[in-house]
């Protein structure tokens, strides 16, 4: 065991490290971007020791972002050379477990991607077996995105596995160099949810982990102001077609209420909350007054969501297109599809009560009543 952990901590990664150059370039990373690292456990030793490679920025730990890594079975019987990606997300304040089917969703994303790159590869694999027994060992299975196998008894020359490094390498540089284009990536959190975790983390003045990031607008999470702007235009664009389609006079609210359409028809009004998000659309931000107001509104009251908005960041500007758009009225706000992100909490200094406590904005998930449209748009 002592030996096993000289080789997986040591001994593969300083042999790795002495191929950076051509590594980095596969990667698109520079070469003190580069890292390479090896676990088997601290103490009793890991069931699947690994060895991975991966961009510093992009996977600054092995619980987060996309790498290339050798996964040795618990039998020891053959290793993989797996393209895999973290199992877990950090919301500003801690690290979440990500769910099977999140990252069998992303898996999802990242292989049509690479159709190109593997079409002549006749030897990747899109499952792995590791004989593993713990479920941190067999956590790695739903990660796998493509992988090479190899049997101990019929390991290749170092040539061939240099080769086949390099074109994992490859395939990694591709998700790296896609994920900064992408506005979401199906599997992870809704990015407007995912920042008021990290706003509410920073602003109650949690300390970041060790090793840990906050995602960087452009990477698939967070989202610029600019872009943010272009997605609400979008959505509160298609939301106005739809309802002059309905026959209601739409009149644009947003700057100055607490909604952000006021419609009119003979009989009656209704009072609009639109949210635009290149997410699926399952969970928005609302605002505690939004909240509020709309509970007063009830039923004349409308809440559209337009998801799966594309979003072209290659110009100087941002640009936002189609979306499909999810309308919810009357809408019926329940406390049970609100989550509360954090709390305001009025202390004893001074004298006040700290047994009160105020909600702060919340994200909530459409309610599934009372749906009356789901429209793709151009």
């Amino acid at each position: 065991m002592r030996e096993r952990g000289v080789v997986i901590r040591q001994q593969l990664p300083e042999l790795l490290r002495a191929y950076g150059d051509g590594l980095s370039v596969a990667l698109g990373v520079l070469v003190d971007d580069l890292g390479v690292e090896g676990r088997d456990g601290t103490g009793l030793k890991s069931e699947i020791p690994w060895v991975r490679v991966f961009g510093r920025e992009q996977s600054p730990s092995s619980t987060t972002g996309w790498y290339v890594v050798y996964l040795f079975s618990a039998s020891g019987r053959r290793v993989y050379l797996s393209l895999n990606q973290g199992t877990t997300i950090w919301t500003g304040g801690v690290f979440k477990p990500r769910r099977v089917e999140d990252l069998r969703a992303r898996v999802d994303w990242a292989r049509p991607l690479l159709m190109g790159a593997t079409a002549r590869r006749s030897d990747l694999h899109e499952t792995i077996e590791l004989d593993a027994r713990t479920p941190l060992g067999r956590g790695y299975g739903p990660g796998n995105v493509l992988a090479i196998s190899y049997e101990r008894d019929r390991l290749p020359g170092q040539e061939i596995l240099l080769e086949d490094l390099r074109f994992m390498a490859g395939l990694l540089g591709i998700l790296y160099a896609a994920e900064r284009l992408a506005p979401y990536i199906p599997g992870d959190p809704t990015p407007e949810v995912l920042e008021a975790e990290q706003s509410a983390a920073k602003t109650a003045g949690r300390r970041t982990r060790g090793g840990a990031r906050s995602p960087r607008a452009g990477q698939g999470f967070l989202l610029t102001s600019s872009e943010r702007k272009a997605i609400e235009r979008q959505s509160v664009r298609l939301a106005t077609e739809y309802f002059k389609a309905e026959g209601w006079t739409v009149k644009d609210v947003g700057d100055k209420e607490s909604f952000d359409l006021l419609l009119r028809r003979e009989g009656g009004r209704l009072h609009v909350e639109v949210k635009g998000t290149t997410s699926a659309g399952l969970e928005v931000i609302l605002t505690r007054n939004e909240v509020e107001k709309q509970r007063k509104y009830y039923p004349d009251n409308a809440l559209v969501v337009v998801h799966s908005i594309e979003l072209d960041r290659t110009g100087a500007e941002p640009m936002a297109s189609g979306g499909v758009l999810h309308c919810t009225s009357p809408w019926a706000v329940e406390d049970e599809d609100l989550t509360v992100i954090s709390y305001a909490y009025r202390t004893q200094v001074g004298g006040g009560s700290a047994s009160q406590t105020e909600e702060a904005p919340s994200p909530v998930v459409v309610p599934p009543q009372r749906q009356v449209g789901q429209l793709p748009r151009a």
